[in-house]
């Protein structure tokens, strides 16, 4: 549930965030930014495990092979490899997202009020992400809940914290980030497509199919960089430019899936690069925020 990997969803928008908001407001506070950093942590801990839990009893991770798990899919696996039991996995929701509840309002009430609705409505999306009666992965709607919560919410909640607004700029920034890390799940969802539709998990990639499914993989890619031309064009920062070096890769990541539909451990170099490209583009957006305070 806390292994470090899986947090790279959240610490890029948040890196991004305290970038973006030292570079261009001179606005920075550690103490805070750990802060935070540890509450929205929590949230996803606490959100995996919750996502565990349906995912085991709706049979979804126990539908996936051996031979076809792979480390970008089927879960964490935690249940299935009896690493912890049901109850084990609802204790760690509970005590990791009341944890997380009690930081918010610490910060919102000695740091930012504002930011006790962003955090409201990220801690009710991560419980809601796969929890009944809302089911949001299983019902088509979890591709935009993950686009939603780990870019603007995440990336805009701490700029929130550490500058006291919103700059159209984060805002921006947010929505490259938004469009990339919906796309890692897009991907993700590919290899696990049998299951997920053995399970009755009708994420976008079982409703439309894997063939126009790529589609949209590709479209995603482009979105992202669209908004990254749209940064550059607003802040008048030409470094913002720099996140569509990973160009290449994602037509590489594109032309690999798409020739790999059926063959698992080909595809999932794709799946590796959409992972690549989301960690490019957090760290190009941090250079480019941290350089365009002196250039």
């Amino acid at each position: 549930m806390a292994d470090p990997k899986i947090w790279i969803a959240s610490t890029v928008p948040m890196l991004v965030a305290a970038a973006l908001s030292y570079g261009m407001e001179n606005k920075f506070n550690l103490f805070w930014f750990l802060l935070g950093s540890v509450g929205v942590y929590l949230i996803e801990i606490g959100k995996n495990a919750v996502n565990e839990v349906v995912d085991y009893k709706s049979g979804v991770d126990t539908f996936i092979a051996p031979d076809e798990r792979t480390p970008f899919s089927g879960g964490k696996k935690t249940i299935v490899d009896g690493l912890l039991t049901v109850e084990d996995a609802k204790k760690i929701a509970i005590y990791t997202l009341s944890a997380a509840a009690a930081i918010g309002i610490f910060i919102s009430f000695l740091r930012e009020p504002k930011v006790f609705y962003i955090g409201l409505l990220g801690m009710a999306l991560a419980v809601f992400y796969s929890l009944p009666p809302f089911m949001l992965c299983y019902r088509g709607l979890g591709e935009f809940a993950v686009g939603i919560t780990f870019g603007p919410l995440v990336l805009c909640g701490m700029y929130l914290v550490l500058a006291h607004n919103i700059s159209k700029e984060a805002i921006i920034a947010s929505t490259i980030l938004g469009f990339l890390i919906a796309n890692v799940l897009w991907v993700n969802q590919f290899p696990d497509y049998e299951a997920d539709k053995k399970g009755n998990k009708k994420n976008w990639v079982v409703r439309l199919g894997k063939e126009r499914s790529i589609k949209v993989y590709a479209l995603l890619f482009a979105m992202a960089y669209i908004a990254d031309l749209l940064l550059a064009v607003y802040s008048k920062k030409f470094l913002f430019l720099l996140p569509l070096i990973t160009i290449p890769n994602s037509i590489k990541a594109v032309k690999i899936a798409k020739n790999n539909l059926n063959d698992i451990p080909r595809f999932i170099e794709a799946n590796a690069l959409t992972v690549q490209i989301y960690q490019l583009t957090g760290l190009t957006l941090i250079i480019a925020s941290l350089l365009s305070k002196y250039i």
